[in-house]
């Protein structure tokens, strides 16, 4: 609207100001007598229907009593018309003919709020961008096999779908059959595509990068991950945070600022005999006063931040948490899921007798392949990962402490302590320190004889030590929650440099270690992703649910990662530093430009020959709006991956 109404306004604004007295003394030419109706009647259509905006905004405000930019700018070109109608009539002087003026402020205020917009628009684009992710069809298969082509809002719950390769997945849901790279950058802000196999769960909007996949439907409509994002998101943009409620109070007072200014103005000069000064003056205040960067300062840098984060996988649920994180001082994580996998890995592996760590992972994996237990799953999978070529097993059992089968024609068992105990065998001693640190201890024995072991632990994010350097570099103490036994959680913490260890704490008890954080003077941010960390979540200076976290701890999270790296923790401080270091910007350039130039406007140095004229205050103020508005756009340079900010800090727009 502002768009359109700009460029017509422009258009009718040349004659306007071509045909204006005034304007033709200023550059010394004469107005033909036939053309001296042309600023009166294009002034007036100007007024009406390209000042409407700001009119009926002020009618809002003055009705909400909450008087701000609108009304001051409808005061401005109130006092402009009236006056440019009395010097036409007669009325008074034909030296405060305005009408160009008058064009020319409307104009410029046009543009001005054409940018804002503008500006708004691109920032709120993240929901758009979000929405555009899901494709318009989906290939849903029938009973017969046959796939027929659908609309995606036509799918339901356990639907079978076909993703080709290069296609987007529809709506959330579980492999079948296939296996696939899938590109879950939009979701997540990971570059890398993750590999997504039979089993695994895949999200709506992501993308299938090598090979085709049919994915069972789990969710659809506003179910699925990303309707639940555009929530965040959209929630995020609409709360109001701290910084705008100071930028609203601020708002108010300029508007009390200009009245009285205004009316100071008008006074001095009417007193000094100077009317023309008088009314020039006074619409120049009010024209130079109007809070449009202030208003702007604010809401834009807080949309951009939002959009940018979500962009890089972090979802900004209330935007106090993304002012309170610049703060932070401790961050505490839970281990399980959030440090760690949450799920078992092989972390050693021994032989015996001459036997090495690959044939015993080997072996242990053959007699594992049919198991559906979680410690055999990765066993099997520790072989995957190493390469190695597992031998096929026969007469799979599962016994009293252990799993049982035929590898190579020889009896080989797979289990604990209690299988141990069946074959009167006896631990290793190179066990005895992984027990003590908390790792659940496999044997390994064939025919009767132990040929191995292997350890087997809650494996820690690759990540997780990046993560803790990052934070230790800005100086930020990092602690571990959990309810492991204590040999367990001070293993990990050695591993991570972690600075301070609670373990064996219950659920109930994990939001008092938060209080004593923060009772020992400290700001603290917690970072978990179950339900047993909501209470924590919640008492934390600001909480995080960092992964594919469970409803109950988003709910109570102020700030959600999209992705399970704990690195993600860095992006939020430093979009949170750069959007403070914004916000101070943008105040201090509106609130400032106007204690300067609203003086300046009044006359306050004329005796100097030092004044500041209507149509150069309106450039100014409109100017004023490009600089926060372009100072708000540089929040876009920064670069929130991962792998960017850690360990080294990232580099901030300035």
């Amino acid at each position: 609207m502002f768009r359109r109404l700009f460029w017509v306004m422009l258009a009718l604004a040349v004659p306007v100001v071509g045909a204006s007295m005034m304007f033709g003394d200023l550059l010394g030419y004469t107005v033909p007598d036939a053309l001296s109706w042309v600023s009166p009647l294009g002034g007036t259509i100007m007024f009406f229907w390209g000042g409407r905006p700001f009119l009926t905004g002020a009618v809002t405000e003055i009705r909400a009593r909450r008087p701000g930019m609108m009304l001051l700018i409808a005061l401005a070109i109130t006092v402009a018309f009236v006056a440019s109608w009395g010097a036409t009539l007669g009325l008074l002087a034909h030296d405060l003919d305005f009408w160009w003026e008058l064009a020319l402020l409307i104009v410029i205020m046009l543009l001005g709020h054409w940018i804002e917009m503008r500006s708004l628009g691109r920032a709120s684009s993240a929901l758009e961008s979000l929405a555009a992710l899901l494709p318009d069809q989906a290939e849903r298969l029938g009973e017969d096999g046959a796939a027929a082509t659908v609309a995606v809002g036509d799918l339901h719950a356990g639907d079978l779908v076909v993703v080709r390769p290069g296609g987007r997945v529809p709506a959330d849901g579980t492999v079948e059959t296939g296996t696939a790279d899938v590109d879950e950058s939009m979701i997540t802000g990971e570059s890398t595509p993750v590999r997504r196999a039979p089993g695994d769960k895949v999200v709506a909007g992501t993308v299938t990068t090598d090979s085709a996949l049919r994915v069972r439907i789990t969710a659809v409509g506003d179910d699925t991950a990303l309707a639940g994002i555009q929530r965040l998101v959209a929630e995020a943009q609409n709360s109001t945070s701290r910084a705008q409620v100071l930028a609203d109070r601020a708002a108010a007072l300029l508007f009390w600022f200009a009245s009285i200014s205004a009316i100071l103005t008008a006074t001095v000069w009417l007193l000094l005999g100077e009317p023309e000064s008088a009314i020039s003056r006074t619409i120049t205040v009010l024209v130079i006063a109007c809070p449009h960067a202030l208003g702007l300062a604010i809401p834009l840098v807080i949309a951009i931040a939002t959009e940018r984060a979500a962009r890089g996988g972090v979802l900004i649920t209330d935007r106090r948490a993304l002012e309170a994180m610049r703060t932070v001082d401790a961050v505490l994580f839970d281990k399980t899921g959030t440090l760690t996998r949450g799920e078992p890995a092989v972390v050693e592996a021994t032989g015996a007798d001459g036997t090495t760590e690959d044939r015993v992972i080997a072996l242990a994996a053959a007699v594992e392949a049919d198991s559906e237990h979680p410690l055999g799953r990765a066993i099997v999978t520790a072989a995957t990962d190493r390469g190695l070529t597992v031998p096929v097993a026969s007469d799979f059992a599962a016994r009293n402490g252990g799993v049982t089968a035929t590898v190579d024609g020889a009896t080989v068992s797979v289990g604990g302590p209690g299988m141990l105990a069946e074959h009167r065998l006896t631990a290793l001693p190179a066990t005895d320190p992984w027990a003590e640190q908390g790792s659940t201890v496999l044997h390994i024995v064939r025919n009767g004889q132990i040929v191995g072991a292997v350890a087997l632990a809650d494996e820690t994010r690759p990540e997780s030590a990046r993560a803790v350097a990052a934070l230790h570099e800005r100086g930020i103490h990092v602690a571990m929650i959990t309810g492991d036994a204590e040999p367990v959680a001070r293993t990990v913490a050695a591993h991570l440099g972690i600075d301070e260890v609670f373990a064996g704490v219950l659920p109930r008890d994990k939001g008092a270690k938060v209080q004593a954080l923060q009772d020992a003077g400290r700001t603290v941010a917690m970072v978990g992703d179950g339900v047993n960390d909501a209470p924590a979540l919640a008492r934390a200076d600001v909480g995080i649910a960092i992964g594919a976290g469970t409803d109950v701890a988003i709910a109570s999270a102020g700030v959600v990662l999209a992705s399970d790296d704990p690195r993600s923790v860095l992006s939020v401080i430093e979009l949170s530093k750069a959007t403070y270091r914004k916000m101070i910007q943008n105040l201090t350039w509106a609130a400032g430009y106007n204690i300067i130039a609203v003086p300046l406007a009044a006359g306050i140095l004329a005796r100097w020959n030092i004044t500041l004229p209507m149509e150069v205050g309106a450039l100014l103020m409109s100017a004023s709006t490009v600089v926060v508005a372009l100072n708000a756009q540089l929040l876009r340079r920064l670069d929130l991956r991962p792998d960017t900010i850690s360990p080294a800090t990232a580099p901030s727009p300035r």
